[in-house]
């Protein structure tokens, strides 16, 4: 697949120092490309140590701006001169206390201030939005009831709300406005990406993403009981970060692209890792009965709500990414080898949650 790329023209990554945003801006520098990252808070050197030492080692170049995504115009900066705006911060955890505070103001708001700066920037011509496969269905059990029980680009999440899956809620409201936005105006197009559960080693060493917060429960006891029965697909965290770009500069890319590849259960995942670690720590070798988990996880795991029990665990996930296969060119990982990479990355990090925030 040919790419229509300038290297003498700067991108932005917003909240290029996150899990997915690091592994974009790799993407770009290994094109040689100039890299515009923005991150909250640019004397972090815990959040930005990553990001110099990718640029030094490669033949593209990072440069570092502060913007938040509650500040008007705080974007404005990093954007100047940027044909390819790529969105992909906001925060996403699962222990929370207030998802309107948490979630909604950043991912929503966020992603209107992110777009209205692109509205005054004429430079900008591609923005690509990460936005989720949780934004195409909010639990398993919607999937049945969508397009003859497969997910694909054309499904849309309904379901969710603040009081249940919010995390979703807002990532689908969001993208809804930035299609809204985008169907405004003539001087650029909108791409997106629904990603589903990418997994692998971050750029950092560490996360600040709840993307991890799963796994770290299957290596640090919580989960030695048993595995929820639920089923999920999953995706190579670099394949995410590859199909950022080859949406961007595929002049004959449009859409959004729901992104994954294997799909399975979290036990099968867990023996994966089995696998290579043997019995040196304490993952599941059973599931729960859905009965079980519906009777106890809310009082053992507040995050874990009967209605999402019911409504997620025993039903099966099923999608197709043919789309990104021939419009992408996606070549998909098997996933083995980056959950192994991920988990290896967590032992390092002794299974701390409070390293992963």
């Amino acid at each position: 697949m040919e790419l229509s790329i300038n290297s003498k023209k700067p991108v932005l990554v917003t909240g290029g120092n996150g899990f997915i945003g690091s592994w974009v801006v790799q993407k770009l520098l290994d094109k040689g490309l100039i890299v515009h990252v923005t991150v909250r808070d640019v004397k972090n050197n815990l959040k930005t140590d990553h990001l110099k030492k990718m640029s030094d080692q490669s033949k593209g170049i990072i440069k570092l701006f502060q913007a938040d995504l509650l500040e008007n115009g705080s974007f404005e900066e990093a954007m100047k001169g940027c044909e390819t705006v790529f969105h992909t911060a906001a925060p996403f955890y699962f222990k929370f206390k207030d998802a309107v505070t948490e979630f909604y103001n950043p991912v929503v708001k966020g992603t209107e201030n992110v777009l209205e700066t692109v509205n005054k920037t004429k430079s900008v011509k591609t923005v690509v939005y990460t936005s989720t496969g949780f934004a195409t269905y909010g639990d398993n059990a919607d999937i049945a009831d969508k397009n003859n029980g497969i997910l694909n680009e054309e499904c849309w999440n309904d379901t969710s709300s603040l009081s249940h899956n919010p995390y979703s809620y807002c990532k689908v409201t969001a993208e809804k406005l930035a299609w809204e936005i985008a169907g405004k105006q003539t001087n650029w197009k909108l791409k997106v990406l629904n990603p589903v559960n990418p997994i692998g080693e971050t750029k950092s060493g560490f996360s600040t993403s709840g993307s991890h917060e799963l796994y770290i429960q299957l290596g640090n006891g919580e989960l030695k009981s048993g595995a929820p029965p639920f089923e999920v697909a999953f995706v190579d965290i670099e394949d995410v970060a590859d199909a950022h770009v080859n949406l961007a500069f595929n002049k004959n890319a449009n859409g959004r692209f729901l992104i994954f590849n294997e799909v399975m259960s979290l036990l099968s995942f867990a023996n994966i890792l089995r696998e290579k670690f043997g019995d040196q720590y304490p993952l599941p070798k059973k599931e729960l009965p859905k009965w079980l988990l519906w009777l106890v996880a809310p009082i053992v795991n507040k995050t874990l709500s009967r209605k999402y029990i019911s409504r997620n665990m025993k039903h099966p996930w099923k999608g197709n990414n043919i789309k990104s296969v021939k419009e992408l060119g996606m070549k998909y990982k098997p996933i083995e080898k980056s959950a192994i990479a991920m988990f290896q990355q967590m032992i390092e990090n002794k299974f701390s949650s409070e390293k992963y925030r």
